[in-house]
């Protein structure tokens, strides 16, 4: 087959497709099934205190796994890169600031919801 061929070929049956199915939604649009009264075409009054209701319920069943999730994934094994940490100690009289503030609550095995910014943060969100 030529290109032209093959391109009249493609040309035809698209026409057929697109005329097959403009016809059918002709006939459909005429045709009620069943007797059932065609859609209104108004919208209806919408529920604002169902769809938060489930919006609030969906949310929280999707957070609720990030919330739990285990972030280090060696917590409690010997190659816990997390267990290591580094303090400092200010010569003012300061107390001592490191890092295990942050990384003890992962290298025990917790998730988001135990670090000591974010836990409290979580807490507002559902479930």
């Amino acid at each position: 087959m030529s290109r032209k061929t093959t391109g009249a070929l493609a040309a035809l049956g698209t026409a057929l497709l697109l005329g097959a199915a403009t016809a059918q939604t002709a006939h459909a649009a005429t045709e009620q099934p069943g007797g059932l009264p065609l859609p209104a075409t108004h919208l209806q009054p919408t529920d604002a205190q169902g769809a938060l209701g489930g919006t609030t319920a969906g949310l929280g069943y999707a957070i609720a796994p990030a919330k739990d999730l285990r972030l280090d994934p060696w917590a409690g094994s010997s190659a816990d890169l997390l267990n290591n940490g580094v303090a400092v100690v200010p010569d003012n009289g300061v107390g001592p600031v490191g890092t295990g503030t942050v990384t003890s609550p992962l290298s025990a095995g917790g998730g988001a919801k135990n670090l000591p910014l974010a836990g409290p943060l979580l807490t507002a969100l559902p479930i």
